[in-house]
């Protein structure tokens, strides 16, 4: 089996299935009645975590490519920063809907209270556009350079993950430390793949370029 063969009938399905896990976890929690306190704020958690994870696993495709040679992983990269993004719009519509029961003012007063909710809000709109263009045909609207530019928007967006999961916790901050050291990590590995890449002659640059880290150009779209 090559190794196209391999991500497109191995790793893909599996991820696929990945994907549905966290959401599998919550229904199956919810049900058998193992949620102690909070079913809503339990939700926001497994989402939430969901969400800083396959972003983190997102950016770290590049690198994990870089560091493997093992290109075809690319393919995956779409797949895992849409499933950032499903899992980030039933973090916010468990917020809006369960937590706020749809009241504007609420939810208003509750951004002006609490600044972790606006920090929150921030990165999952910003999340939005990259989900909206994560199209081949997007990629020929807005031209190579002007959707790549565009989609660097994932880098605020992790930051600003981790900063509302920091905020909200308040006094155990452990685990927000934890992300936030492994989204250092993630950046760093990412600094060293694009001098990795400038390291390159402008040949075989030509050859191959990167397009953004939450898909590229000429991905399938599945």
């Amino acid at each position: 089996m090559t190794r196209l063969a391999l991500v497109t009938r191995v790793v893909k399905p599996l991820l696929y299935l990945a994907a549905t896990l966290p959401c599998a976890w919550i229904v199956f929690a919810l049900a058998t009645g193992r949620v102690e306190g909070d079913q809503v704020k339990y939700i926001q958690h497994v989402t939430g975590t969901t969400v800083l994870v396959t972003l983190f696993l997102t950016l770290s495709v590049t690198p994990l490519r870089r560091a493997t040679g093992w290109n075809e992983i690319i393919r995956t990269r779409r797949l895992i920063g849409l499933t950032a993004f499903w899992y980030a719009l039933l973090h916010f519509v468990s917020y809006v809907v369960f937590d706020q029961s749809l009241s504007l003012a609420d939810i208003a007063d509750d951004v002006a209270k609490h600044p972790w909710v606006l920090v929150g809000f921030a990165s999952f709109l910003l999340l939005v556009p990259l989900a909206v263009t994560s199209t081949n045909g997007w990629i020929r609207r807005l031209g190579g350079k002007r959707w790549q530019r565009l989609h660097m928007l994932i880098y605020p967006a992790a930051v600003g993950g981790v900063l509302h999961y920091f905020w909200l916790v308040k006094k155990d901050v452990r685990t927000p430390l934890w992300f936030a050291g492994v989204l250092a990590l993630v950046f760093a590995a990412r600094l060293w793949a694009a001098r990795a890449r400038g390291r390159r002659p402008a040949r075989a640059q030509g050859r191959r370029r990167e397009s953004s880290p939450l898909i590229r150009a000429g991905e399938d779209v599945a």
